[in-house]
């Protein structure tokens, strides 16, 4: 038995300023109800349900063989960098070398380490709302001042150039874009981002671009502002394994970005992680250099449920849903139904059984909407929009 404390937890002051990311408290929820019987059709969390391909696998558990279970390089192991300054030169159209790259465990800790290495009390940084949540928290975490740039439906939840060079000023030390994008399922076009990239201008302001499922577009075609003459010093390209080859649980994202500066992001990873784990960059090369049409059947795939999934939520009593261009999201407009995304979400869990997100986890501009993510099966996404079409005809 655990002995109770009589000590109260002094935390720091710090803490009051981390946020969190809703789609694990409501899978804990929703676990919980299974745990009393009930069956839950899990549309809340962004992960692909697909395996990691079996040459991936092979090629990591082969390393785990070879004894690639130590230590590397804070950086990432040179081979893994290599490969993914390969990648980004032949995707991107830029020359990217392999001392620009620091290889990470997962994506969120390029955001983590971009805010400590580059904000300061008060300096704002530009995120669009709604979006990723960690955006917000680790502005806040770092004690610069968010802005919010809102991605409005009307605008097919792209951004509004106007509105964001308006939002600019001389306290802006980092924009956030994120395309394909989570929650909404938006892209910005190559016209979105030249026009992004006008408002900055020459100004010494960098850019963090997630572009995390940039192999997950079904509309279009990806455009990244690192591709734009003058911007490659000024962009932090965030991207990863875990989206592209269901590679959640491996731990590996990466950021290219200037040499001087990944030389500072490096000495946080020293700091926080020492190193990503060796066994999964070798992994990680396989992925990048080995067979593609895994991840070409997936997107498909996704796509495939997208239409069906989009189409049945646009049948049901009080939703309206535009159809996602890329990840694997649909955020259907609820605001016909009377009910505040919260409280939506809520009772579709508790009642209906369907697990979700309300679009307000990502921010206040999320109001009005929620978030399914069609990383599951048709079988499940028909079920699901079963449920939610019958309790809405019951409470609506």
């Amino acid at each position: 038995m655990p002995s109770t404390t009589t000590h109260e937890l002094r935390l720091a002051s710090r803490m009051a300023r981390l946020g969190t990311e809703t789609a694990f408290e409501v899978l804990n929820r929703a676990r919980a109800l299974e745990k009393q019987g009930k069956q839950i059709i899990h549309l809340e969390i962004g992960e692909p349900d697909f395996d990691t391909p079996a040459n991936v696998i092979e090629a990591g558990v082969g390393a785990l063989q070879k004894g690639w279970t130590h230590y590397g390089p804070a950086a990432g192991l040179p081979d893994l960098r290599q490969a993914i300054a390969e990648y980004v030169a032949r995707t991107r159209g830029v020359p990217v070398s392999s001392e620009e790259v620091v290889v990470v465990p997962g994506g969120k800790p390029i955001i983590f380490f971009t805010m400590l290495a580059l904000i300061d009390e008060a300096d704002e940084v530009i995120y669009p709302n709604p979006g990723f949540p960690i955006y917000e928290s680790m502005i806040d975490y770092s004690l610069g001042k968010a802005v919010p740039i809102p991605l409005r439906e009307d605008r097919d939840f792209s951004i509004d150039v106007d509105e964001l060079a308006a939002l600019i000023t001389d306290r802006t030390k980092l924009i956030i874009l994120n395309s394909p994008h989570n929650p909404t399922g938006g892209i910005l076009t190559k016209k979105d981002i030249l026009g992004i990239a006008e408002a900055i201008g020459d100004r010494n302001i960098f850019v963090l671009s997630d572009e995390i499922y940039s192999r997950l577009i079904y509309d279009g075609d990806h455009f990244s502002i690192m591709s734009v003459p003058g911007f490659k010093e000024r962009t932090i390209l965030l991207d990863g394994f875990s989206k592209t080859y269901a590679m959640t649980g491996w731990r590996m994202g990466y950021g290219v970005m200037r040499p001087d500066l990944a030389g500072q992001i490096s000495r946080l990873v020293t700091n926080a992680t020492s190193c990503t784990a060796s066994f999964t960059q070798i992994a990680g090369i396989e992925a990048l250099r080995g067979d593609q049409s895994s991840v070409d059947r997936m997107s498909a795939e996704f796509k495939r449920r997208r239409d069906v999934f989009v189409a049945g939520l646009n049948k049901i009593k009080g939703f309206s849903c535009r159809v996602p261009k890329g990840a694997f999201y649909a955020f259907p407009n609820i605001t016909k139904t009377g009910w505040t995304s919260k409280k939506l979400a809520d009772a579709l869990l508790d009642e209906a059984g369907v697990a979700c997100l309300s679009g307000t986890a990502f921010g206040a501009h999320g109001e009005g909407y929620l978030r399914f993510s069609v990383a599951n099966s048709l079988d499940n996404l028909n079920m699901a929009l079963t449920r939610i079409g019958r309790w809405c005809e019951s409470n609506l």
